[in-house]
């Protein structure tokens, strides 16, 4: 009878080491799955951009207290935008450029929103060096052709922005923008 006890015994305990077993691999392998979460979503989360960047990666204008023929500057992304009130006049003498003469042809409509060809926005670093033109205040020289003068080295730029003369190679750059209302603008 010891012999059957002992039979019995050894018995229950087989049937009841494989539900075990595989109890315990599956406790290890969610412990594993649980670690490999715990460490990875840090290291994730670790590469989006933090809130002081994202403050950054947009800002809003007012346009309404710009003045036709006037100009301001903001800043973004660290960088100096240009946002100028151009004039008929100075629309009409962009409009009116002969692209073949240009550096770097590019249509005055393809620089501005359209319906709102009266606002210029571009970022102020000279293509050449990455000097800061000169041209938002009134005292300041424009150049030849009215729209900014880089004294560095001489880089002359229109109302459109376009590079006219000068060493620069390109026209100054236009951020993404777009208008929020007729008179709000939020760049980046």
């Amino acid at each position: 009878m010891a012999d059957t006890a002992a039979t019995t015994h050894d018995a229950d305990h087989g049937s009841d080491a494989m539900p075990k077993r595989d109890f315990l691999k599956l406790v290890a392998t969610a412990g594993a799955a649980v670690g490999v979460g715990a460490i990875a979503w840090p290291l994730i989360d670790s590469m989006n951009p933090t809130r002081d960047v994202l403050a950054v990666s947009s800002t809003e204008a007012d346009l309404a207290p710009i003045p036709a023929g006037q100009a301001v500057t903001v800043v973004w992304q660290g960088k100096p935008v240009f946002l100028r009130h151009r004039t008929e006049q100075e629309i009409k003498e962009a409009e009116d450029v002969n692209l073949n003469q240009l550096p770097d042809p590019q249509s005055d409509q393809a620089r501005v929103k359209s319906g709102h060809d009266q606002w210029l926005v571009v970022i102020g670093i000279c293509t050449h060096l990455g000097c800061i033109p000169l041209g938002n205040k009134p005292t300041d020289p424009r150049g030849e052709y009215g729209g900014w003068f880089c004294p560095c080295h001489g880089s002359q730029y229109d109302t459109s922005g376009r590079i006219r003369k000068g060493p620069a190679p390109a026209n100054l750059e236009i951020p993404p923008y777009a208008f929020t209302t007729e008179t709000k603008i939020k760049i980046g």
